[in-house]
């Protein structure tokens, strides 16, 4: 669980996965295109999300597509951020 709250906290590997979401299936270019940064870096971004395993490859001939992998992020919400749901609002708030 580390991995992906390390993979989610940088605002451009949430961007690549938003994308992801939007139009799987997507290659690197197809990834970087329009960000202001190197397909290098993008390649980067896209190493921490895969060994988060956010992202999951396929090969298609030469080309490497990327999909969105939501399960990680199911197990987050229900490992973790379910304990937070009977927590009194005004004793989250302070006035408890």
């Amino acid at each position: 669980m580390t991995d992906t709250f390390t993979a989610l906290s940088d605002p451009t590997r949430r961007a690549l996965l938003d994308r992801l979401r939007a139009h799987g299936g997507m290659t690197l270019s197809e990834l970087g295109e329009g960000l202001p940064m190197t397909r290098q870096a993008v390649a980067k971004h896209l190493a921490v999300l895969e060994a988060a395993e956010l992202v999951a490859t396929r090969r298609d001939g030469r080309c490497k597509r990327h999909y969105l992998n939501p399960l990680p992020l199911a197990k987050m919400a229900r490992r973790w951020l379910t304990r937070f749901e009977d927590v009194p609002i005004a004793a989250a708030a302070g006035y408890a």
